[in-house]
């Protein structure tokens, strides 16, 4: 892991004080359990299978701290020191944003899971995944497979954190959002902030690719990571830590290009 995404983890980790009386084994290195972390996501492989000769501990120890970590934040507000970042850096848009989502087979079940209507009824969840006008990734929602996309733009949106990074009110809502024809609703066209959105029944051509393909690019940047391509938790918020955590990544690799 880079010394410059180290140095932005560190110090969002919460700190845990050794028992004294009963000590008990001497916890890992933070760093070494957060690399194991990134290996599983970015390789994909199984947590009992996690190489301990490279020193990143056990796997339970690793899906140990990616629960705890997650339950404390810490994903959520590394993406958002992020996009801070990001805004100060001059490399945010917020004038458009688009929207899409992705299917991916669910192996386990679990929560946040259902038939899919793409692949044969068989179990899968879904990535929703709003993105601003350059593909970097604002916030992205797990839900079922069968849950249709029409019910999800206002949840996604929703999900923007606000982004600060510059003196001022922070960043909130993109002005337009770009759509397909899976979010096409007349509730949405009457709303304030009229998203643009493919009409269904229509020809194909309506020119607004021209705004939606930067989603499509960054949902492939996320499946781009192994452990994304495929739903192997049985827990929901497990995997919703690991898509946040994929989400910072591609962040802190748009911002290594402004150094």
């Amino acid at each position: 892991m880079e010394d410059g995404l180290w140095e932005r983890v560190e110090p969002l980790l919460p700190v845990v004080e050794r028992r004294f009386r009963y000590p008990g084994r001497r916890r890992l290195d933070d760093r070494r359990v957060l690399c194991g972390i990134l290996f599983v996501l970015y390789t994909g492989i199984p947590w009992r299978h996690l190489p301990q000769e490279l020193g990143f501990g056990s796997g339970m120890t690793c899906w140990r701290r990616l629960r705890d970590w997650n339950q404390a934040g810490v994903w959520q507000r590394l993406h958002e020191l992020l996009l801070a970042e990001l805004r100060r850096a001059g490399m945010l848009d917020f004038s458009r944003a688009a929207v899409d989502s992705s299917h991916l087979r669910a192996m386990k079940g679990g929560a946040a899971t259902g038939p899919s209507p793409v692949d044969r009824g068989r179990t899968s969840s879904k990535h929703h995944l709003i993105v601003e006008a350059h593909g970097i990734p604002l916030a992205a929602t797990l839900t079922g497979g069968n849950r249709n996309d029409v019910t999800q733009l206002i949840p996604l949106i929703q999900a923007v954190p606000p982004v600060r990074g510059k003196r001022g009110r922070p960043l909130h809502r993109p002005r337009r959002i770009y759509a397909d024809r899976g979010y096409d609703h007349d509730v949405y066209r009457d709303r304030p902030r009229t998203p643009h959105i493919a009409r269904r029944a229509t020809e194909h051509g309506s020119g607004l690719g021209v705004h939606r393909w930067v989603v499509e690019g960054a949902i492939a940047l996320l499946h781009w990571f192994r452990r994304l391509r495929i739903r192997w938790e049985i827990r929901d918020d497990i995997h919703q830590a690991f898509v946040t955590l994929g989400c910072a990544i591609i962040c802190w690799r748009r911002l290594k290009t402004s150094f």
